[in-house]
């Protein structure tokens, strides 16, 4: 594996892929099958970096992201927000009036459903939008269509039938660049930071009040707050949390040093510069 080698999940011509390919222009990039192959990749190579979605603006957050954080403990060196857009895909001689079925992810359906309600397609679930694109191309059959990207569209030899066919055009998915090591950029007064963590809390009344009153004590501002169960039961709770600051700022430090007290567990996930995208909204 070069030094320069990037991991994903999915197939060639993904969304990930394509966040891999802008935000690591001329690296080496290698396709998973999962998003459990994919944290391994990183966790037993420390030069390979991973690009991996966390949430979507309109799907929401992405299974299995918050159970393998906190199992491979890799950290996040940077955000990424990613535009999707979907289009309809066909083999080189079909046409519209031919298309009877449009093949895609069960998300890419469900954000295209004016275009494949205005030509009646019956819709056949994949496992992903590249994925849907590399079985049509395998097929001869001209009356399905697949849900994908351009990308999918050049690498599986596919023709663009119609652009753009999303039903919403604010449709947005944040990635994480994440690796083994750590590191953490110095803190300078003029840039904005996210520091993530995950946590356990300690099973008493008011626990998650108390350790939530740090930050607003501090003034520190949460952008994000997640629970997700522990492995498979009912009793225990870990927390996903996005902070604005750095933490090596003195009220950062204050505020997670009281989130600390009332917790069980308290792993940093990384810091990393916002990006430019959040500093737009």
């Amino acid at each position: 594996m070069s030094k320069n080698e990037i991991a994903f999940q999915g197939e060639m011509g993904a969304y990930s892929h394509i966040a891999c390919e802008k935000l690591f222009p001329g690296s080496s990039i290698k396709a998973c099958s999962t998003f459990e192959e994919t944290f391994k990749t990183a966790y037993e190579n420390e030069n390979c970096k991973i690009v991996v979605p966390i949430e979507n603006s309109l799907a929401g957050r992405v299974a299995d992201i918050h159970y393998l954080l906190p199992k491979y403990k890799l950290q996040i060196y940077a955000e990424h927000f990613q535009t999707v857009e979907h289009n309809l895909l066909v083999k080189e001689n079909a046409e519209l009036k031919n298309i009877k079925y449009v093949r895609s992810h069960a998300q890419a359906i469900d954000q295209c459903q004016k275009i494949i309600l205005k030509y009646k397609l019956k819709t056949i679930i994949s496992a992903d939008t590249a994925g849907s694109a590399k079985e049509l191309s395998k097929s001869n059959d001209t009356t399905i269509g697949a849900i994908a990207s351009t990308l999918s569209a050049k690498i599986y030899n596919l023709k663009v039938l119609i652009k753009n066919i999303e039903d919403e055009r604010n449709n947005v998915t944040r990635f994480l660049i994440m690796g083994k090591n750590i590191k953490q950029p110095k803190y300078e007064t003029n840039k904005k930071y996210i520091t993530s963590c995950i946590f356990r809390l300690k099973s008493i009344p008011a626990a998650l009040y108390k350790c939530l009153g740090g930050f607003a004590t501090n003034q520190v501002n949460l952008t994000k707050l997640e629970s997700f169960s522990v492995k498979n039961t009912f009793d225990q709770t870990n927390f996903y949390l996005d902070l604005e600051g750095h933490i090596e700022q003195p009220k950062v430090q204050k505020a997670l040093e009281e989130l600390g007290f009332h917790t069980e567990s308290l792993n940093i996930l990384g810091v990393y510069e916002a990006s430019q995208s959040r500093q737009k909204n």
